[in-house]
């Protein structure tokens, strides 16, 4: 560890939070930007930044945003918000919110913690968790659960029909239909999954996304720009209940656990 590293870990750097909500979850499936899928009367947009409010840590919140979002700015949020625009994939959107941040005047030394519009449930515990983490290291920390179910490596091959007569299973029919099938199974005993927030220094972040950009990476998450340069971050083990919604399956669950976690106040 240099000396700078050092002493960025023996001060105290001011933080900056950001959430990027420039897309539009193509998976989810549904008519409108899944930020904007309401629960318990509010868009997930607002309850991922009322769970930032609830932090010490952050006072103000950046939105990164599609250009041409015309719902963000009509909405009440639980903190100051400033908007940047962000671009066609994830690391464009976070690029322009270090900019963004960058015009503030913040230092390399500084602290962004960079949540999912899409993660509404993540507890106040767990967003200060990783970020005291984070202030100890000279890159960052996530937050992320072991994985606990068994995994498993699948292959592709073309789907062989079969016609039954009277029970009785008759030769395979062809089809061009493909199925997946179980090849192996995946030893968990060293897998993660990650999940937000996600908190770098802002200086190392900014460097590790100019590496994606000028290398034309493909990359799911910022943590993952930083393993390209073998960097490391730090796993910080978070709560099941920061589930991400993903499918529409997801909304019943997030519904129930923001349920249970408003009667637990």
């Amino acid at each position: 560890m240099s000396i700078n590293q050092s002493h960025l870990m023996n001060t105290t750097p001011h933080i900056h939070a950001m959430i990027v909500a420039a897309g539009r979850g193509s998976r989810f499936g549904a008519s409108i930007a899944k930020q904007y899928t309401m629960l318990q009367g509010q868009t997930l947009l607002q309850h991922s930044v009322a769970r930032l409010a609830n932090s010490a840590y952050i006072d103000k919140c950046l939105l990164v945003i599609g250009a041409d979002d015309s719902t963000a700015k009509t909405l009440n949020f639980a903190l100051p918000i400033q908007y940047a625009s962000g671009g066609a994939e994830r690391w464009q959107s976070v690029q322009a919110g270090v900019e963004a941040i960058r015009q503030t005047g913040a230092k390399d030394s500084d602290l962004v913690v960079i949540h999912d519009a899409a993660r509404p449930a993540v507890p106040q515990q767990d967003i200060n968790k990783v970020i005291e983490a984070a202030m100890l290291e000279p890159y960052g920390a996530i937050l992320a659960t072991p994985v606990a179910d068994t995994l498993k490596q699948s292959y592709t091959q073309p789907h062989a029909q079969s016609k039954t007569t009277n029970g009785v299973i008759d030769k395979p029919v062809n089809s061009s239909s493909t199925h997946s099938y179980a090849k192996r199974t995946i030893d968990r005993s060293h897998m993660w999954q990650a999940q937000t927030p996600q908190v770098f220094r802002l200086g190392e972040l900014q460097r590790v996304l100019t590496y994606v950009a000028e290398n034309q990476l493909e990359i799911t998450d910022e943590a993952s720009a930083f393993e390209h340069l073998e960097l490391p971050i730090r796993l910080v083990s978070g709560s099941r209940q920061n589930i991400k919604l993903t499918y529409p399956d997801d909304a019943i669950l997030l519904a129930a656990i923001l349920t249970a976690q408003s009667e637990l106040l």
